[in-house]
């Protein structure tokens, strides 16, 4: 048979609502597909394409999207397929569709193949995860619709797949699709999967629900007609009013799902149907008739305040809108009545894109765009964590991996093996020396991406190192290795203070420990004594050096070797100063730089703020000058290296006077009064003018903080650390960029 005359009634679809140049497109759909899928078959022995013409139909007639869905649709199985059985034609193929049919529709396919590659596994803790996956991959809006249909044609299909599928289908149905489909509005949709799962899941509870319903309906019927009596007999007087009726019965699925929630039998779920009252008027009057409507109702018949719900001033996000009241009818009886619009009723069956369907837009036109943007609204409800998803990538900045037995994990963007081994658990996270990701030997600073299968890899001996650090991404990672690394460090400091105050009492050195251990921290440039103690533990010093050192401080030995040096350092620099030539022949081209630094075309450096007195250069900016460096500089080797030929030599003036802020920074014992001597030695004894005073207790019996001051050179802030080192219970000084 020709495949344009089987599939027909897929062809009077798109004849009723689409253009000519749209029909054709789908024509030439169907051809292709019938050449790609002639020998794939079902399980039952009919073609495979029936099954693609089928979603096709639902794409189009049931949920209303346009050509390039229901192309999308016809074709999904031809890649689908050739990716699991012939992956060496997939580039062709999809070079194919991309120049016969256009990109939109290759992409929505290739989301399609990604969501079908998910293996899916039957656990209700996990069921959020799966559908929050599932969506990550719909990059374009249709292909989650495309894909609800696409399940919704296997479950009135089920009967011809195996026991096993059926239910396994049934269960992601009714726990993934189902949820999905209810958050977009496709209401209908939504109980039909939900009817159909049960039907396979829970057979007898179905056909007992099945039967009642059957036997009851001439009852509600009656019912009905009694009750509407006195409601009809006032909307009919009311003028310009145009309307019908209709009564919905629950689904199936909605009678058993309050029959186990409520522990109640069939004859005790009183909301069996609800009653559409739906109004055929102009846009801008809907509100005024729905509640014109309810206002006939409500004088009718008793309702019941908690029950009401308005989403006519409000819509849902979905876009669903309607007046939901419960109404009492006597006898203990309650009756929910629904008051809707004809547009807002093809909103609630079909979803999203039927607003855009009733209002006539053409489907395959631009406006497509409209309810695009309104379906992208809904989908970010979808799930608890799915805001923003529909990008070129999930912005949420989330990630779904597998376990190899196929658990789901939900992880960062930028997760790593490390990552995913603590998300799994601390002691796998904590031995990990690798992974395997889909079969591949990874390290574990491999970044993983959506839909890897990672295997975790590890030893015995294996311990959480401080360079984990630099790539673990998840809190969880990260605050188990900084805990281990504390208790470490806690673990090496006691065994160092136990050491060394055995080492104290052998020597007879008569001084407190915390005094000690500061003052060792001052010479060894540490900042607590914590680490002092695990320098010890690990042997980073010897005994006898902490001896020689400790001796030098009681005995002021230390103090004095301080004092001669610092004189030392400045005889030095003057007689340095005094000896420079003012035309040396290899410093002729050096800059000068004297205290009118503001009024010509250089400037100092902020990253290491330079001052008088330090050994630094210039370097030749291309919009702001020339900038000068200190040479211990932070950039100054990448500056040198990758810029030579814009580097010059520099050098202060002899006689130069001049203002520099400088910042100190101090780490010392959490003393009460420290602050205050501090300030002291600045302003009385230094007589320099502070700028800046911040000091905050760490927790830890330490404290630290900057100090800000003007200078006239690099030795007055030598001469100021000096002194704030003397004062007892700081363990450390040293100057900091400003």
């Amino acid at each position: 048979m020709d495949v344009l005359q089987k599939y027909n009634s897929l062809r009077r679809t798109m004849a009723e609502s689409y253009s000519e140049a749209s029909q054709q497109s789908v024509d030439k759909a169907l051809i292709y597909a019938a050449e790609h899928m002639r020998e794939y078959m079902r399980y039952n022995g009919t073609p495979m394409m029936d099954h693609d013409v089928a979603v096709a139909e639902i794409v189009a007639r049931e949920i209303g999207l346009g050509r390039n869905s229901t192309i999308a649709a016809i074709l999904h199985d031809v890649l689908r397929i050739a990716n699991k059985e012939r992956p060496e034609e997939v580039e062709s193929l999809s070079r194919e569709i991309r120049e016969q049919f256009g990109e939109p529709v290759l992409g929505i396919i290739v989301g399609l193949c990604n969501i079908s590659n998910i293996k899916l596994k039957v656990s209700k803790e996990q069921a959020n995860d799966f559908r929050d996956m599932i969506v990550s991959y719909s990059q374009d809006p249709r292909v989650i619709l495309i894909k609800l249909a696409d399940r919704l044609e296997v479950m009135r299909e089920l009967a011809i797949f195996p026991p096993d599928k059926r239910r396994k289908k049934s269960w992601e149905s009714m726990n993934l699709y189902a949820p999905i489909a209810h958050k977009l509005g496709l209401y209908a949709l939504k109980s039909e999967l939900e009817d159909l799962a049960l039907k396979w899941l829970e057979p007898k509870d179905f056909e007992y629900i099945s039967r009642r319903l059957e036997e009851t309906e001439s009852e509600r019927q009656t019912f009905i007609s009694r009750f509407l009596v006195p409601i009809e007999e006032r909307l009919h007087n009311m003028h310009g009013l145009s309307y019908h009726i209709k009564s919905r019965t629950k689904s199936v699925y909605s009678i058993w799902n309050k029959m186990r929630k409520q522990n109640v039998p069939f004859e005790g779920v009183y909301d069996i149907f609800a009653l559409r009252i739906i109004i055929d008027c102009p846009r801008e009057l809907e509100k005024q008739f729905c509640w014109m409507v309810y206002s006939v109702v409500s004088d009718c018949y008793t309702p019941n305040p908690k029950r009401m719900r308005d989403w006519v001033t409000i819509p849902k996000k979905n876009g669903y809108e309607s007046l939901h009241t419960t109404v009492s009818a006597g006898e203990g009886r309650w009756v929910e009545i629904q008051i809707r619009t004809e547009r807002m009723d093809a909103v609630a069956e079909r979803g999203i894109a039927a607003h855009w369907r009733y209002k006539g837009v053409n489907q395959g036109a631009q406006t497509s765009e409209q309810w695009l943007s309104r379906l992208r609204e809904a989908l970010e409800e979808t799930t608890h964590s799915l805001s923003q998803r529909f990008e070129a990538k999930p912005s949420t900045s989330e990630i779904f991996v597998f376990t190899p037995n196929g658990d789901i994990r939900k992880l960062p963007e930028g997760a790593t093996v490390l990552d995913f081994a603590f998300d799994i658990h601390t002691n796998l996270g904590s031995t990990c020396t690798g992974g395997k990701v889909n079969n591949r030997a990874v390290p574990i600073r491999e970044v993983l991406h959506n839909g890897d299968i990672v295997e975790v890899m590890t030893q015995k001996n294996q311990v959480p190192k401080a360079d984990w650090l630099n790539f673990c991404v998840t809190s969880k990672a990260r605050g188990r290795i900084k805990s281990f690394l504390r208790e470490e460090q806690m673990k090496y400091a006691r065994m160092g203070r136990e050491e060394l105050e055995r080492k104290l009492k052998n020597w007879k050195i008569n001084v407190p420990i915390d005094e000690a251990v500061a003052y060792l921290g001052k010479v060894l440039k540490v900042r607590t004594g914590r680490e002092v103690y695990s320098m010890i533990a690990l042997q980073k010093i010897d005994f006898i050096s902490i001896k020689e050192i400790l001796n030098q401080w009681i005995s002021g030995e230390a103090e004095e070797q301080r004092r001669v040096a610092a004189a030392e350092a400045e005889r030095k620099k003057e007689e340095q100063k005094a000896a420079e030539p003012t035309t040396s022949s290899h410093r002729s081209d050096a800059l000068v730089i004297d205290e009118k630094i503001n009024n010509i075309e250089y400037k100092l450096a902020k990253c290491c703020n330079p001052i008088k007195g330090d050994d630094i250069f210039g370097f030749v900016t291309i919009s702001s000058g020339i900038t000068i460096h200190r040479s211990d500089c932070p950039n100054a080797a990448r500056l040198k290296e990758n810029y030579p030929y814009r580097v010059m030599e520099a050098r202060w003036r002899g006689n130069a006077d001049g203002s520099f802020r400088a910042t100190i920074a101090v780490t010392g014992a959490d003393l009460a009064g420290l602050a205050n001597q501090i300030t002291e030695i600045v302003t009385r004894e230094m007589k320099l003018n502070m700028r800046g005073l911040n000091f905050v207790s760490r927790g830890d019996g330490t404290m630290q903080g900057t100090i800000s001051v003007e200078v006239s050179s690099a030795t007055v802030v030598d001469m100021l650390i000096h002194a704030i080192m003397r004062i007892r219970g700081v363990q450390r000084a040293y100057r900091v960029n400003n």
